[in-house]
């Protein structure tokens, strides 16, 4: 039999309301609270990075190939280019590539009654992919991209729909500048509302037909504003921008660019959120690390007396540490299984629910979401667990200093 097992247990599983099995069970509850926020923390954080980095690359792409340096990372009016077969068939035979759009874009001005607002109407043809925007979608459909002829349907945000008070399938009125000065007006209809949350996309822009641009604005039919490129893995989006910027090619002066390079801001917001979630969960690590061993220490101090007779009847130092080092094994195990659990469960039901609401204009957002990646998961439970181990041998040193006799008489 292992008496230091069984001692252990009994400590651990007293029926009566001994100091030590409070001890024991409150150390259980405080290694669960730490495992379970350093889950739900990087949970979160995974949670904010998926859903701001799918609208920002919705949107734009992961990568852009545009005409001239003056335009640099611009994403409203871009100078326009003539399509290029040989870059198209280079850029969709890359195998980073996912899927590639032609867009333009051109500035305008949309009156509704007496209402006005400047927005920029960014084109598509029939190579737009459609359901990658469908999450932001809020009533009605996308515009219908005909490869003859234009559609004057137009999907407005709701940013803008609000600021116009129109509704879905109203009509309103687009102009558009021109060079020299003169204006040409449309009278286009309100066919989707979207909504992303990040507000320079919501305020600013609305979706058509690039073939209305063509027609109003007097651009030739194989005229448009760039490429957005879509990647497999956006984490590719350098490779794949120096290997479009070695193809021989290329047309002069065109360049792709990254939506990293346009949007820093959020990727350096991101990046920030990155660091922060770590430091939490070192923070946290730090915590239930210092409450086992406040916790050990205290069982050993309040059993001296037992580990003195246990030492007078010939149990050894290595003998009465073991029983100790069960009982915070026992801690530490517990309290990984039981914060996991808990820690998982909140994230599901932050999913399911949506309850822990957020300001969509500091956080691109309305509601919080959790990303689970098991290996992380794994990660925390497994490194909580060696850090336990490898620092709880220090309290039961204390067993060494123990003097029978002393111990025998200690109250």
């Amino acid at each position: 039999m292992n008496i230091s097992a069984f001692i252990a247990k009994r400590i651990a599983f007293n029926s009566q309301k001994t100091f030590s099995r409070f001890i024991i069970r409150l150390a259980v509850g405080a290694t669960t609270i730490s495992v379970a926020v350093m889950i739900i923390a990087l949970s979160f954080a995974n949670g904010f990075q998926q859903v701001i980095t799918n609208k920002v690359f919705s949107f734009l792409g992961h990568v852009r190939i545009q005409n001239s340096i003056q335009n640099y990372g611009n994403t409203g009016q871009e100078d326009l280019i003539t399509r290029n077969d040989s870059v198209e068939n280079f850029i969709a035979h890359l195998p980073q590539i996912k899927t590639v759009q032609r867009y333009a874009s051109k500035s305008a001005i949309i009156k509704f009654q007496t209402d006005i607002a400047g927005i920029i109407l960014k084109g598509f043809d029939e190579s737009f992919d459609s359901a990658r925007l469908q999450p932001f979608l809020q009533q009605g459909t996308w515009p219908i991209l005909k490869k003859d002829g234009y559609s004057k349907d137009i999907c407005i945000s709701a940013y803008t729909a609000n600021q116009l008070k129109v509704s879905l399938n109203d009509s309103i009125l687009i102009f558009f500048s021109q060079t020299g000065g003169g204006k040409s007006v449309v009278k286009a209809r309100i066919c989707g509302i979207f909504k992303t949350g990040i507000d320079e996309y919501d305020i600013g822009f609305a979706l058509c037909d690039i073939n209305l641009l063509r027609r109003f604005n007097n651009w030739n039919s194989n005229e448009i504003g760039g490429y957005e490129i879509f990647l497999n893995d956006y984490k590719q989006s350098d490779s794949v921008k120096q290997q479009i910027h070695n193809y021989q090619g290329l047309p002069e002066k065109w360049y792709a660019i990254t939506i990293r390079e346009i949007n820093p801001n959020i990727f350096d917001w991101l990046a920030l959120q990155d660091r922060m979630k770590f430091i939490l969960i070192i923070i946290m690590m730090i915590v239930a690390v210092v409450n086992l061993i406040t916790c050990l220490l205290i069982i050993v101090l309040e059993r001296t007396r037992m580990a003195g007779i246990l030492k007078a009847v010939g149990s050894t130092d290595w003998d009465i540490q073991k029983i100790f080092l069960y009982n915070t094994s026992f801690i530490a195990i517990t309290g990984i299984v039981l914060g996991t659990l808990l820690g998982v469960a909140v994230c599901i039901i932050q999913e399911k629910t949506g309850f822990i609401k957020l300001d969509e204009e500091a956080y691109y957002m309305s509601s919080a979401h959790a990303q689970i990646i098991w290996w992380q998961i794994l990660i925390i439970d497994a490194a909580t667990l060696a850090v336990c181990a490898a620092t709880l041998i220090i309290p039961t040193l204390l067993v060494k200093k123990i003097k029978p006799v002393k111990a025998i008489q200690f109250r």
